[in-house]
């Protein structure tokens, strides 16, 4: 299981992993070597030399965000946030800090990307100093404004697609590309969108593949499920907004993320329900060349933004599109806020260390990655592990997994046990018992734990990566 060995692209990727104190594996670098024991690879430094750290943001499962104030720059704010070390339960999740600031190193100075003002470490966090993001997410300011037309979304797609361009020929694949990544730059109509998170993001080299299974399931590529795939994916998951942004719902669907993976690998793409008999020729065209399955025939990032629909002075209408769009879209945003609020609940009941501690065990018992294991396997690692169950509890979770008594597990019977649970916490919500959620029972669900478990930007590196490890696996973005 687990990704192709990456590596950085090119001097300027040395350049970043310098930055950092971390050399890439296989090359040379003329930089201090790493400090032992550290995340960054760089001496510890205070973030409170350089910034006033203000009121809290939000909290995530792995830290906190603040204001952050620059003592050299008074009236300016950042946002600061705080990655507990002690929740980076191995050295994946080290890894993956320590690759996330190297790329945003790499790219920063484009326009559409979050920057990085400084990354610090003290003995108890990683701080990462960077735009602040006041405006929200993209859904949220759409709906809000009540009408779009084929020309807005032909200006947001093609502003995502230059990033993937800039991510691409810098050699970085995204690997995470949804809507919920790109956030507003500030409350102005006219505001930049910002792409915010690149904790699943990999270096690569021309006709590198790779096999890990990473992303959002109604985002992912199929190649990306057939574990063998490289940038392509990234156009794919454009071209999965570009279709919600015209129709209100996503390309491929399922109640359960199984039947979404189904139907990804299916491919049957439907342009002709409504609204597609009123969306233009052209806007299908494109979705067409960015929803190829065959990587090898999809659109390339700068062929995407040549297409006459996405050109910005191209035939993309600004006629307002069916207003059933956006009840749509705000049906679909507001059900996977839901489900993530429902995985935050879940979450709150195990540590996150204990979380991730399975998910190792898993990884580390499934060498042959058939994404199975046996109880006994399960039995003799947590053992190994010094796990501190109890047998009685040990065998109450094996016999809760393993339900139907097949002697052994895999990761879609723990997802579908995550299902159910996602299933009894909405049910609990729903009071009256009606089949419906209304007012009051979603803001007592959304303020639930809401001081302890507030929704982060950024903050769900690990928990994307562990639940989507294998096709089998399941994906449910913590916020």
């Amino acid at each position: 299981m687990g990704c192709t060995s990456s590596k950085p692209a090119g001097e300027a990727a040395q350049a970043t992993a310098a930055a950092v104190g971390a050399a890439p594996s296989g090359t040379k670098s003329h930089a201090s070597a790493p400090v032992p024991g550290t995340v960054l690879g760089k001496s510890l430094s205070d973030v409170t030399t350089d910034y006033h750290l203000g009121k809290v943001l939000g909290r995530g499962q792995f830290g906190t965000t603040r204001l952050a104030e620059p003592k050299s720059q008074k009236g300016t704010t950042f946002a600061c946030k705080s990655i507990a070390k002690r929740k980076l339960t191995c050295q994946e999740d080290i890894d993956d800090v320590r690759r996330e600031v190297q790329i945003m190193h790499h790219l920063k100075g484009h326009e559409n990307i979050t920057y990085l003002q400084g990354a610090y470490e003290d003995k108890q966090a990683v701080h990462l100093v960077m735009d602040l993001c006041s405006g929200g997410e993209l859904f949220d300011r759409i709906v809000a404004k009540g009408s779009y037309s084929e020309k807005d979304a032909a200006k947001l797609i093609r502003d995502m697609v230059r990033v993937v361009a800039h991510c691409h020929s810098m050699g970085v694949i995204h690997r995470d590309l949804k809507p919920e990544n790109f956030l507003l730059e500030n409350k102005d109509p006219g505001a930049a969108i910002k792409c915010t998170d690149f904790g699943l993001s990999v270096f690569f080299k021309p006709g590198q593949k790779f096999k890990e299974v990473v992303g959002s399931a109604y985002y992912v590529a199929p190649e990306v499920l057939k574990q063998n795939y490289s940038m392509e994916a990234d156009i794919w998951s454009c071209g999965v907004i570009l279709y919600i942004l015209l129709s209100g719902v996503p390309p491929f669907w399922g109640e359960t993320e199984k039947q979404i993976f189904k139907a990804i690998l299916e491919g049957n793409l439907d342009l002709k329900s409504d609204p597609w008999p009123k969306i233009s020729e052209e806007a299908k065209d494109c979705v067409r060349r960015m929803l190829e399955p065959n990587p090898a025939k999809r659109a390339t990032a700068q062929e995407i933004l040549q297409h006459p629909w996405m050109r910005e002075n191209g035939v993309a209408t600004d006629k307002p599109l069916d207003n059933v769009i956006l009840k749509r879209m705000t049906n679909f945003a507001n059900n996977n806020k839901l489900k993530r609020q429902a995985m935050k609940v879940i979450a709150s009941c195990m540590p996150a260390d204990e979380i991730a501690g399975l998910a190792e065990i898993f990884k580390a018992i499934d060498t042959d990655g058939s994404g199975t294991i046996t109880a006994e396997e399960l039995r003799e690692a947590l053992k190994q592990k010094g796990s501190l169950l109890k047998q009685e509890e040990l065998e109450g979770l094996l016999k809760l997994i393993d339900q139907d008594e097949s002697g052994c597990i895999d990761y879609e019977s723990l997802g579908d046990k995550l299902d159910s649970e996602i299933e009894r916490i909405l049910a609990e919500a729903d009071k009256d018992g009606d089949g419906q959620i209304d007012y009051n029972e979603f803001v007592e669900l959304m303020t639930q734990e809401q001081e302890k478990k507030a929704p982060v930007p950024g903050m769900k590196r690990s928990s994307t990566r562990g639940q989507l490890n294998s096709y089998k696996a399941r994906h449910s973005t913590i916020y």
